[in-house]
């Protein structure tokens, strides 16, 4: 009976080394601004949640394993993990990249701003669409869909086999390129605004070099900047998630 309850823990263990690696990367979750306790407390439930659906995989493995063995499986079901989330952590990352690319294409970037979610300061533009997206991550349950790809995994990467290098390369760049093209995708009309603006203030300023045009010109073109995130921010956002949302049902 002891014995038995010992491979019961033991499993659970191992389950939450998967599962909290993946929470560790993954977009919310892995916030700053959530306290270390709750985040180590959702590890936890999730894992006594899919231990009962696990622990007949795990059992074969665990029975009368060596402790370097174990010392193995420790550290692939940490690697898997952590490429499970890493895969979702990209999108907002490439959206945080060019959030940033945003605010200096509108003027934004001298003004200093706190970061959300993350630990450097960054212009105001980036923690209000990082949040947005955040929250949306959530309105949208795409953080079940991140269980569900971890109760996927268990199919592809079975516990004890040795992680595929080749295929967790793949899966990181296919998010990659997955997720700065989306991302490109939705912030191209401030790139196109501010590549056409920067040019006309440009040229304006050949014309009359006595006049410190860029000086006169930094509100209006805010103005312009602003006035389009007002127009095509529900949208950006929208086509944020739903590519994202597209992603992890592929998945």
């Amino acid at each position: 009976m002891i014995d038995g309850l010992a491979d019961s823990v033991l499993a659970i263990f191992i389950v939450f080394c998967r599962v909290g690696a993946c929470l560790m990367l993954v977009p919310g979750f892995s916030s700053t601004n959530i306290p270390v306790q709750i985040r180590l407390f959702i590890s936890i439930v999730t894992s006594f949640a899919l231990a009962p659906l696990l622990i007949a995989t795990l059992r074969p493995v665990l029975t009368n394993a060596l402790p370097l063995t174990l010392a193995y499986l420790i550290g692939s079901e940490l690697l898997i993990g952590s490429i499970i989330g890493i895969g979702g952590r990209v999108f907002f990352l490439g959206l945080q990249t060019m959030a940033t690319a945003m605010a200096s294409g509108i003027g934004l970037s001298s003004i200093p701003g706190a970061q959300v979610g993350e630990v450097d300061p960054a212009p105001p533009l980036v923690p209000l669409i990082i949040a947005g997206a955040t929250t949306l991550f959530f309105i949208t349950e795409q953080h079940w869909q991140v269980l569900r790809g971890l109760m996927s995994s268990y199919a592809i990467w079975q516990p004890g086999d040795r992680p595929g290098g080749d295929m967790a390369l793949s899966q990181l760049v296919s998010a990659l390129s997955d997720a700065f093209m989306l991302t490109l995708r939705i912030t191209s009309p401030f790139v196109v605004y501010s590549v056409i603006v920067n040019l006309a203030i440009g040229l304006i300023n050949k014309l009359t070099p006595a006049i410190p045009v860029y000086f006169i010109s930094t509100p209006f073109v805010l103005l312009g900047g602003l006035l389009l995130l007002y127009l095509a921010g529900d949208e950006m956002l929208t086509q944020f998630t739903f590519g994202m949302s597209s992603w992890l049902e592929e998945r």
